[in-house]
């Protein structure tokens, strides 16, 4: 039998009003277009209670006792990655049988709820005060300053499926603490290796890097690709390049080569691809390609450049609007 729809608290309050004026069960469910039985068991209701607002409702009585509850609490805020077979064995142990479903209940009454374990770079001390020296340097920087930035770095993209996940669990807004996240550390393989740049204007050049990139490569690719992009972008003869100090970033040739080409340099710190907005563009990408399933090599470099063009200048402009957020984060 299908639940009914609950009469609102105004509703409700009209049926006694009615009443007590000397209306019939009948006539009120007449006039408010409800049925008699209705409008008895609220009348009903409000002469035995003096309230027609909705009642304590017991239900059944709680699977797991209030002592479980802390005991599986406690153990998921020390080890968020503990599973729910393992919460399901710990009470059995102590003498309560329940199912998963009901262990993921609890958690949530409790504010807990199972997601997927954030990835992260691993950062060593230097990397952490790193990011604190850049963010120092930048925070006032002004927006022009931002929009004039052209950003790159490469990624990875996966023909087929996704990066195994770890689940854990959380409470709201904590995705990010270390004890809620995976580290991880670049470029563990992949199907094909990207180089692209954006700026404020929107995307810039996206190229398939078929070898291993050294430095003589990544000095090419300034040449062929980072210069028409500026060109293509219509960028300031001030404009800035940002990229991060990766090894084949910093060699003693690329740093005299981007000397002699009179570029600006904005170095980020190694391990903080959150200070790079193109890492938002990137999983706008790997999104996008997904969702077009590509099922070989060469379909899967056209559909990147494909989806690539297509992403909005104003969603690079918002990427580098909202970049001060980033620092301060």
């Amino acid at each position: 039998m299908a639940k009914t729809k609950e009469l609102s608290k105004d509703t409700r309050n009209k049926i006694v009003d009615l009443h007590q004026v000397g209306k019939t069960e009948s006539a009120i469910g007449k006039q408010l277009g409800l049925k008699k039985s209705t409008v008895g068991a609220i009348i009903r209701k409000w002469k035995t209670y003096k309230t027609t607002d909705n009642l304590p409702r017991s239900g059944a009585p709680r699977k797991i006792s209030p002592r479980g509850v802390k005991m599986i609490t406690r153990t998921v805020s020390k080890n968020p990655r503990t599973t729910r077979g393992d919460l399901v064995n710990d009470l059995q142990r102590a003498g309560t049988k329940v199912t998963k479903p009901t262990i993921s209940n609890t958690l949530r009454r409790q504010g807990l709820k199972s997601c997927s374990a954030r990835r992260v770079p691993l950062l060593k001390p230097v990397h952490v005060q790193a990011r604190l020296k850049f963010a120092r340097e930048h925070l006032d920087d002004p927006d022009e300053d931002w929009e004039n930035v052209i950003w790159s770095d490469e990624t990875k993209i996966e023909l087929f499926g996704k990066n195994s996940t770890r689940r854990v669990w959380r409470t709201k807004n904590a995705e990010l603490h270390p004890k809620n996240t995976i580290p991880t550390v670049k470029h563990g393989g992949g199907n094909i290796m990207l180089w692209g740049c954006f700026s404020a204007k929107g995307p810039g050049r996206l190229i398939r890097v078929k070898e291993r990139m050294n430095g003589a490569m990544y000095r090419e690719i300034f040449s062929e690709n980072l210069l028409p992009s500026a060109r293509a972008l219509k960028m300031k003869r001030s404009w800035v390049f940002q990229h991060d100090n990766d090894p084949k970033h910093t060699a003693r040739a690329t740093k005299e080569w981007l000397r002699k080409k009179h570029f600006k340099v904005l170095e980020r710190p190694s391990q903080s691809p959150d200070l790079n907005p193109i890492e938002n563009l990137w999983r706008e990408l790997k999104v996008r390609v997904a969702q077009r399933q590509p099922q070989n090599i060469t379909a899967l470099e056209e559909i990147c450049m494909e989806e690539w063009a297509k992403i909005p200048a104003t969603v690079c402009e918002n990427l580098v609007k909202t970049y001060r957020k980033r620092l301060t984060s």
